[in-house]
């Protein structure tokens, strides 16, 4: 009997042109939104190599997939429904790292149902790898860089006390006395901890090793960036102090940062080195460090058929018809009609609110450009005894194109304050954040929460949850952080200081919902 596919070879094409059709109708706007984030942030930037890379990988295993045995999966197909559901998600709310991450794995799951189970496990390393090209979600890289930040500002303050140079750390400032270096995100480490596991991924792959000294290698890569990152910065003020500002920048700064990432680079390599010394039987270094594959069993005299009559089988055929439908859905579904509420701008918040009288501040350009916020308010409030209290909102028209609140809870500390006591209240009703924080002999008492879509919160996943559900049924992604600190000073309890932060919520709370949208 005469199969479709062998009477009609041109139809296995076909099924390769539907493929790449319904993946760019699918994904365009994803992969897009991927070559922004590899151009605009330089720890991304390495992401335009992994595809190359993969590709590569995956053309060293050519013999071994000649030789594999190709037999459809089942398990391929289940791969890309959890593919098309996370698009689904990622879709209607407008979150294109959901829909990156689908990407990746409905590219694993269509080779599988394709291949089969031991095909796919010749190349699923390189296809892995995939992952290391989309960037973080904002919430999650915005957590890490802070918490980065201030451990490389520690460990460098502490290498230049090592070498009794006088200095002050106040959170991600260095003062030298003369000199001040900021520790800014740019030098939380992120720029060296991302190339590295990338390419510390691909050289476990090349390791021809015991999988315990691989995953031990891979995972050695975070604590090398910290350590050299904050050598790093250790360096530059020692440098700074001995022969000006001008070794913290241009040419300089950049060539430190280079020489420091060779040096992990060359350090992974010396750890593999080390692993291998100590195996036996001894192999030379580039007898187990290679892409080239193991010869197969050339015994083995039924090479693979002809690829396009895998195309036919049920499982692939089934992921192709997924992808068909998720194609239809994206052309119902709503992901570039955002709503974008009408509101009054923050430019005619009241100054003058009862008995108390505010005074406006701005943030500085560089705050600005990393809270990517659409709108804000900054203002000192005082009463009769002259007690501040400041209160801040940043607003948020949009939060799908990684702009998003960041936390008090990440950026405190970052700027020298210790948070001595987290609490969760309820004032008027709503949970608040409650913070007790202190600088040296300084002491403050913060509020604050998120303000979104008529909803309160205080917890920042349940804010994210939030985030998720109404982007889906609203397709609103709006939002705001809303926080109120005031100083406590020796002479008053912080009982005063809470009754203070309650009589100006009890006046602005009115005022507000003017502002931030229901």
């Amino acid at each position: 009997m005469i199969k479709i596919q062998d009477k009609y070879p041109f139809l296995g094409w076909l099924l390769i042109i539907l493929v790449i059709a319904t993946l760019s109708a699918l994904y365009s706007k994803s992969i897009f939104d991927l070559f922004w984030q590899w151009d605009n942030r330089e720890e991304y930037s390495h992401g335009y190599l992994i595809p190359v890379v993969v590709v590569y990988f995956m053309w060293q295993q050519k013999t071994q997939l000649q030789y594999a045995t190709f037999s459809a999966s089942w398990l391929g197909f289940l791969a890309v429904l959890v593919a098309a559901l996370l698009y689904m998600v990622g879709a209607a709310s407008v979150l294109y790292v959901l829909m990156q991450y689908a990407l990746v794995l409905m590219l694993i799951g269509l080779l599988w149902a394709l291949i089969g189970n031991q095909a796919i496990k010749i190349i699923i390393l390189p296809l892995l790898m995939l992952f290391f090209a989309i960037p973080l979600p904002e919430y999650l890289d915005v957590l890490l860089s802070s918490k980065l930040q201030l451990l490389s500002s520690s460990l460098g303050v502490w290498l230049i006390q090592w070498c009794k140079i006088p200095v002050y750390q106040d959170g991600n400032l260095i003062d030298l006395g003369v000199y001040k270096l900021q520790v800014v995100e740019a030098c939380s480490g992120l720029r060296y901890l991302f190339p590295l596991l990338s390419i510390g991924f691909m050289c476990v792959y090349m390791f021809k090793a015991a999988l315990w000294k691989r995953v031990l290698v891979f995972f050695s890569c975070i604590p090398i960036t910290i350590l050299m990152n904050s050598f790093r910065i250790g360096m530059i003020g020692i440098l700074v102090d001995g022969w000006g500002i001008a070794m913290a920048e241009g040419f300089v700064h950049d060539f430190e940062g280079w020489i420091v990432y060779m040096t992990c680079l060359g350090i992974l390599i010396l750890e593999m080195m080390l692993f291998n010394a100590a195996t036996r039987p001894r192999r030379a270094f580039s007898e187990v460090f290679t892409a080239f594959a193991d010869e197969p069993a050339t015994h083995i005299k039924n090479r693979t058929p002809p690829l396009y009559t895998a195309f036919f089988t049920a499982p692939f055929l089934c992921s192709l018809a997924v992808m068909v439908m998720l194609t239809l859905f994206t052309l119902v579904q709503r992901q570039d009609t955002e709503i974008i509420p009408q509101r009054q701008t923050f430019k005619s918040f009241p100054l003058r609110l009862g008995d108390w009288q505010g005074k406006n501040a701005l943030l500085p350009a560089d705050q600005l450009n990393v809270l990517k916020l659409t709108d804000y308010v900054l203002n000192d409030y005082r009463q009769q005894d002259n007690k501040i209290v400041n209160f801040y909102v940043a607003y948020y028209e949009s939060q799908k194109r990684r702009a998003a609140p960041h936390s008090p809870r990440v950026c405190i500390p970052g700027g020298g304050w210790e948070i001595t006591d987290i609490a969760r209240i309820e004032v008027e009703g709503h949970p608040i954040n409650r913070l007790m924080i202190k600088k040296g002999l300084q002491r403050q008492l913060v509020y604050y929460w998120y303000q979104q879509r008529g909803t309160i919160v205080a917890n920042e996943f349940a804010m994210k949850w939030h985030l998720f559900k109404d982007a889906l049924l609203l397709n609103r992604t709006d939002g705001a952080l809303v926080r109120l600190t005031t100083s406590i000073t020796a002479e008053e309890t912080e009982i005063a200081a809470e009754q203070r932060l309650h009589n100006l919520l009890q006046a602005i709370e009115p005022v507000l919902n003017n502002y931030i949208p229901k």
